[in-house]
Order: structure tokens, then sequence, then C-alpha cells
């Protein structure tokens, strides 16, 4: 547990490139919340900025980063390489618990869209090192056979307008034999 607040600009190596991120712990964390943006997303979306900053105040760290440099961004079809994207947020797992500041802090991940099926699959490779996993309007369907050997308490949250997400998250829910509970949130998309 740290005794002052730490924030830093990071650079996380994975695969052959270096992923940019911030790195924020408040005073006192319990333990650190590593995004998983999806494709269309960024750590600068206001929304993934909101939620950082309620869960700092809750005293968890945060740890804001993308998946993909801005070039391979530009690919569109990098966006739905479910196994780079999971491969990314294992070596920033790894890379979380090399550093001081965070090696000793329970880390769960948040995931979007796509980032929802990285952080499924990272989490059966991590397997006890992952704490819990919340998706927000994911796609747990891309996570393919991980589903089954998913061992970590998962929340799903979802639009309640969102018809296909809806559909697609009760579809995963059914395939998976972890802890697992599903929260619509009326007229939202």
């Amino acid at each position: 547990m740290m005794d002052k607040e730490y924030r830093s600009l990071v650079h996380i190596p994975a695969d052959s490139v270096k992923l940019e991120g911030e790195l924020h712990i408040p005073t006192g964390a319990k333990g650190i919340v590593i995004f998983v943006h999806g494709s269309g997303s960024s750590r600068f979306s206001s929304r993934n900025i909101f939620v950082a900053q309620v869960l700092r105040s809750a005293k968890l760290a945060t740890l804001l980063f993308d998946l993909l440099t801005r070039e391979e961004d530009m690919d569109y079809e990098n966006r739905f390489d479910i196994p780079l994207l999971a491969r990314r947020l294992i070596a920033v797992t790894k890379w979380v618990r090399t550093q001081e500041q965070t090696r000793n802090l329970q880390i769960g991940y948040f995931g979007a869209s796509t980032g929802a099926a990285a952080a499924l699959i990272a989490a059966v490779e991590k397997g006890n090192d992952i704490k819990a996993i919340v998706s927000r309007g994911g796609r747990p369907d891309l996570a393919n056979e991980a589903l089954e050997s998913v061992n970590v308490p998962t929340l799903f949250i979802v639009g309640g307008d969102d018809d296909v997400v809806l559909r697609l998250n009760r579809d995963a829910m059914r395939r998976m034999r972890t802890k697992i509970e599903l929260k619509v949130i009326p007229g939202a998309t």
C-alpha cells in the first residue's frame, strides 16, 4: 500500500511495441483495475476517465492504456484481432506484476466492447492472479472457447436498449461456469 498518491505516464513493452498509458495509484490503494478498451475507444474516452476517477475514490489504482498503437489502430482488422488484444493484455498484466508500486496489488479487469473478450481470455491465461472482471457493453462471445474456462467472478453491464449485445452477453453467460452476474441498464444503449 502506498503512503502517497502516485501518477505516471508509462510505456509498457508488448510484442515489439510500447503501449502508452497512465498509471494512477491513490493513497492506500488496495487493488488495481486495468482498463481494456475495445474497438473505437481509447484511454482518453470521457466514460473511461470518469469510471477511473470513481474507482480511485474507492482506493483502487487504475491503469488506462491502449492495446494498440496509433498506427495499429488505423487497421480496422486489428481492433477485432482478439488473440492479439489478449496477448497484449497479458503482457501488460505481467508488467504490472513487475512494478514496485503495483506488484502487490490485487488485479481486476474493466473491459468494453472487444476489450471484454480480451479480458476473459487473459483471465484464463493468468489464472488466480485476476480477481474480478467487469464488462461494459462487452462482446464476451468473441472469447469463444475460453468462456468455459473463466474462473473469475464476472459482471456484465449492458444497456437495456442494446438488444444484440444483450443477447450476446446472455448467450455467453450460459457457457460460463464461474460466478457471473448481468446488470441491465434500462433505456441505455
